[in-house]
């Protein structure tokens, strides 16, 4: 019913606003409305009855913002799914700031209004309920003792080494995978000298059974040496004689 009522007042008051505005453009005729006071008849008495209404709806529209706040704030009281959101997301942001080191006071008398001023003070927890502050704040009291060891310095300081292992490791791959290529290249060279190498020795072969061939095609085929050629141990021979000619050589 609140929602129905909500509704219905809203577009009266639009539909009003409206209908006065094109009334005083001219658009629209002021409703004609008789009325006498005191045998007196008041001239216009549609127009200012209109205008009167439409104030009042404007008015009563401004209090609309309040009444959704209250029915919120019932709605979070009835709700405990809805306050225990609202506590965690108290929690988180206070227990962030905590990291940051946005608290000093160490007694907990202190740490807990200091935890609740600062909530209060921020922009998205303004609104909740001092109980749904309270039980943040007590819940960060007693993680503080994490905020001091998890730091946001100390967080950024290992997430920074991190980072630079895994960079260290990123290079170490990449030599790796350099290493890895020459390697491959290295293989394949090896492999094509290889096969250059047996080529090379079966031409060899070829070449010396061709040889083989030719040289006993010419002792197949008779030929011999000439008469008139003198070899060097015939000369030799003749001159250990006494022969004083010398012999020709052809």
């Amino acid at each position: 019913m609140q929602l129905v009522c909500t509704f219905l007042l809203v577009v009266s008051a639009l539909g009003l606003t409206a209908a006065t505005g094109a009334a005083f453009l001219g658009i629209l005729p002021w409703p004609d409305l008789p009325l006498a006071v005191g045998g007196t008849t008041i001239e216009g008495a549609g127009m200012i009855a209109q205008i009167g209404v439409t104030l009042l709806l404007l008015l009563l529209v401004g209090f609309l913002p309040s009444n959704a706040r209250v029915r919120r704030l019932e709605l979070t009281n009835r709700d405990f799914q809805l306050s225990m959101a609202d506590v965690t997301q108290a929690y988180a942001l206070v227990h962030a700031a905590d990291r940051d080191g946005a608290f000093q006071l160490s007694r907990e008398f202190d740490a807990m209004r200091e935890r609740i001023d600062w909530m209060r003070a921020h922009p998205d927890l303004a609104e909740l309920e001092h109980d749904v502050l309270q039980v943040a704040a007590q819940m960060s009291v007693e993680s503080r003792d994490i905020a001091e060891v998890y730091t946001t310095e100390k967080v950024e300081r290992a997430r920074s080494f991190l980072r630079q292992r895994q960079q260290e490791v990123e290079d170490y791959r990449q030599r790796i995978s350099m290493a890895q290529a020459t390697v491959q290249e290295i293989k394949r060279w090896m492999q094509a000298v290889s096969v250059e190498e047996g080529l090379a020795e079966k031409q060899l072969e070829r070449l010396q059974k061709d040889l083989a061939e030719v040289t006993d095609a010419i002792k197949l085929t008779g030929h011999a040496a000439s008469e008139n050629v003198v070899g060097l141990q015939m000369r030799r021979k003749a001159n250990s004689a006494g022969n004083s000619e010398t012999l020709p050589a052809e």
